[in-house]
C-alpha cells in the first residue's frame, strides 16, 4: 500500500521510519512543513517524492494512505482533505481540538467511503494493550479502581514552538492526558461511558496556563462511573525522565504496571506488569519490547490490514469521546468544579 507521510517533524520521521518498515506498505512522498526539513527528508528518503504542499501529496493519485503528523490544529484540515481526496487516513492524537471537528473528520470518513483511524497507539502495546486483555478475561474481576500517573520531562516546544501554543496545541490536556481518558475508558468499557469528572491542576509559571486549562503542566482528574467505579489519572510534566505508572483493582484481583525511561522514546526501558487473580499468588508477566517506538511500528503494521479490510484500529466515534472527556477536564479546571459528562 502506497503511503504519503504529512509532516516530517521530530515524530514525523519517527513515523516515516515506521512506515519503510511496515511489511506492505511503501512511503511514496512526504509533505514536510519548511525546507530545512524538506532537506531532512530527501537525505534519509532519496527516492521519495518530497514536496512543500501538503496539497500536492494529498491529490497525488497514486497514493492510497495518508499519515498525518502535524501540530494539533491542523489536524481536522488536513484529515478532512485527505478523506475527500479518497485516501486512507490515520490521523496522530488527538483526533481534533473540539466536538465538531472530530464531526466534521467523521461525516467526511463517511461520505469518501474510507477508513479514518486515530492514533492512540497505547493499545497496541505488549504493556499496556496487555492490561485490556487482562480485564477482558476475568483475571481482576469487575474493575473497581484504577489509578494512572506519569512524571516526566517538560514538552519539547515542536516546530516552531508549537506545543506552547494554546491556540496550535488546544491545551496540554489534549496532548498527551489524552492517551490516559482512552486506556482508562477501554479498560473500564464493560461499565460503559464514564458520567462525571473532576479536575484540579497547576503550572510552574502561572502566567502559561491560559486562564488554568491550557498550560497546567501538573493535572490530576478523577473519573467517575455509574455504580461507584472511579480512576485517577495524574501527570506531571514538571519533572525528569519518563516514569508511567498504572494500576487497577477489580472484585478478584488487582494488576499494577509500570514503565520507565531517560526519554519516552527510548528503546532500551524499564517496566513490568504484575498480577494478582484470587488466590494465586502475584505473577510477574512476560512482555515483550515496550514504549512508543514499538508501538508506533506495530500501529503502522496494523494500519496497512485495518485500511485493506476496510475497519478502523481506533474509529473516530471512539476517539470522539476521549476529545470530549478532554474538553470537560479543561471546563472543570477552569471552573473548580465537577462536571457531568454527556457524550451525544
Amino acid at each position: 500500500m502506497k503511503f504519503g507521510l504529512v509532516g516530517y517533524g521530530l515524530w514525523g520521521q519517527h513515523h516515516a521510519e515506521a512506515i519503510a518498515k511496515a511489511p506492505d506498505a511503501e512511503l511514496t512522498a512526504i509533505a514536510c512543513s519548511s525546507e530545512a526539513t524538506a532537506a531532512k527528508a530527501r537525505e534519509r528518503f532519496p527516492d521519495v517524492k518530497i514536496h512543500l504542499n501538503a496539497d500536492a501529496l494529498i491529490n497525488d493519485p497514486a497514493i492510497e494512505a495518508i499519515d498525518v503528523v502535524v501540530p494539533n490544529h491542523l489536524h481536522e484540515e488536513i484529515g478532512v482533505a485527505a478523506l475527500n481526496a479518497g485516501k486512507h487516513v490515520l490521523l496522530e492524537k488527538p483526533m481534533a481540538l473540539s466536538v465538531a471537528s472530530c464531526d466534521r473528520l467523521i461525516d467526511a470518513a463517511k461520505r469518501s467511503g474510507k477508513v479514518l483511524t486515530i492514533g492512540h497507539e497505547l493499545r497496541l502495546s505488549t504493556q499496556w494493550g496487555r492490561i485490556r486483555k487482562i480485564v477482558d478475561d476475568g483475571a481482576i474481576g469487575t474493575p473497581l479502581y484504577a489509578h494512572m500517573s506519569l512524571f516526566r520531562f517538560p514538552y519539547r516546544g515542536g516546530s516552531g514552538g508549537w506545543r506552547y501554543d494554546a491556540d496550535k496545541v488546544g491545551s496540554w490536556i489534549l496532548e498527551e492526558p489524552v492517551h490516559f481518558y482512552d486506556c482508562i475508558m477501554w479498560y473500564f468499557e464493560e461499565l460503559g461511558d464514564p458520567v462525571s469528572l473532576m479536575a484540579t491542576g497547576n503550572a510552574r509559571d502561572r502566567d502559561a496556563t491560559n486562564g488554568g486549562a491550557a498550560m497546567a503542566d501538573n493535572l490530576t482528574t478523577i473519573m467517575r462511573w455509574p455504580n461507584g467505579q472511579y480512576a485517577v489519572l495524574t501527570q506531571s510534566l514538571s519533572g525528569f525522565e519518563h516514569h508511567h505508572v498504572m494500576e487497577i483493582v477489580g472484585t478478584k484481583g488487582s494488576l499494577r504496571t509500570w514503565w520507565s525511561g531517560a526519554q519516552d522514546r527510548t528503546r532500551q526501558p524499564s517496566f513490568e506488569l504484575k498480577l494478582k487473580s484470587g488466590d494465586e499468588p502475584v505473577e510477574n508477566l512476560e512482555l515483550g519490547a515496550s514504549g512508543e517506538l514499538f508501538e508506533l511500528d506495530e500501529q503502522l503494521r496494523l494500519s496497512v490490514q485495518a485500511f485493506r479490510e476496510g475497519r478502523p484500529i481506533v474509529s473516530g466515534e471512539d476517539a470522539r469521546k476521549r476529545i470530549l472527556v478532554c474538553l470537560e477536564a479543561e471546563r472543570s479546571l477552569s471552573e473548580g468544579k465537577e462536571v457531568m459528562l454527556n457524550f451525544d
